[in-house]
């Protein structure tokens, strides 16, 4: 593979996809073909999924396993063809999501999220995961102001806690791939943050 796979992630109200129209310009001023995707979703299968994932209650595996079904779509349909062309796959959430809101705040194990991971990806991963950070109380804020909330964004804070901290072990345990930027900045200092790491790739 000669592409690069970059992520973003944070808690629901972070404003990442904000910066996806940035990120997908500064790539592209480099003559670089950018695949903008998401999960979940991405694919036909994936978007049906993710009607089902954002909207209907299950139990927390069940959703897990769905949400890996989407991403094994995802990967075989979008993400490895564009890769294997040298395209630079720009995700809005992957795996690391699944880590924060199944495993962080559901309580799914992570042995077996590890063991699907495995399964699923074998050895994909991102080359470079943005994590937009904020405190839960402006995530909660931003929310309220904003769409019809999913299942998800109609969570309690304690949920939202639990979230964020699985997120930031993360970024902690893999500081090489894992950029935090914190989103609770204006607009403009987010945006030259995001800049700042895109432009070095």
């Amino acid at each position: 593979m000669t592409g690069k796979l970059i992520t973003l992630e944070g808690m629901d109200g972070a404003g990442k996809s904000t910066h996806i129209p940035t990120i997908i310009k500064i790539l592209e001023s480099k003559d670089i073909e950018v695949v903008s995707t998401r999960e979940p979703g991405g694919t036909p299968l994936g978007e049906h999924l993710r009607t089902l994932l954002l909207h209907e209650g299950m139990h927390p595996e069940t959703e897990t396993l769905l949400m890996f079904a989407a991403r094994r779509e995802h990967i075989a349909q979008v993400i490895t063809p564009a890769l294997n062309r040298g395209a630079y796959v720009l995700s809005d959430r992957f795996t690391d999501a699944t880590y924060a809101y199944q495993c962080g705040a559901k309580g799914v194990s992570t042995a077996k999220i590890e063991q699907l991971e495995r399964w699923v990806q074998e050895t994909l991963q991102p080359d470079l995961t943005l994590l937009f950070d904020v405190p839960v109380e402006v995530s909660i804020q931003r929310l309220a102001m904003a769409r019809t909330p999913d299942k998800f964004e109609r969570e309690s804070a304690d949920f939202f806690t639990r979230i964020r901290n699985a997120y930031l072990q993360r970024a902690e345990s893999d500081p090489q791939r894992i950029k935090v930027i914190d989103a609770n900045q204006p607009l403009i200092d987010v945006a030259n943050a995001v800049q700042k790491i895109i432009a070095v790739l």
